[in-house]
């Protein structure tokens, strides 16, 4: 079982950036995927990036590929989302998860989310 917890959602301005955090509790960090995903239209939700634990192995959706970067800090079992030049159409709540597959197929673990609201 692993508890995930959100930070750093806001309300920012168009062209502004943001930096999303997601501490983890539990099993042992180095052992599973963790990334973000976000509610799209005719999806629950929407793959966003991924990171592997054991060779760092990074993957990001082409929607936001340039601007936002996923990174972590195995000593504080942390995954970050830094989100730079934000967009409207980037405003949602973005969750935080966890699994076994590298792009998260299948995630078996959610943080409740973090609000990201984009003004134009």
């Amino acid at each position: 079982q692993v508890q995930l917890v959100e930070s750093g959602g806001g309300l920012v301005q168009a062209g502004d950036s943001l930096r999303l955090s997601c501490a983890a509790a539990g099993r042992t960090f180095n052992t599973y995927a963790m990334g973000w995903f976000r509610p799209a239209p005719g999806k629950e939700r929407e793959f966003v990036a991924a990171i592997t634990w054991v060779g760092g192995n990074k993957a990001v959706a082409d929607s936001v590929k340039g601007r936002f970067t996923i990174s972590r800090d195995n000593a504080k079992n942390t995954v970050s989302l830094q989100m730079n030049s934000l967009k409207p159409e980037d405003t949602a709540v973005y969750y935080c998860a966890a699994g076994d597959d590298f792009m998260l197929r299948a995630p078996w673990s959610w943080g409740q989310g973090t609000q990201v609201t984009v003004s134009s």
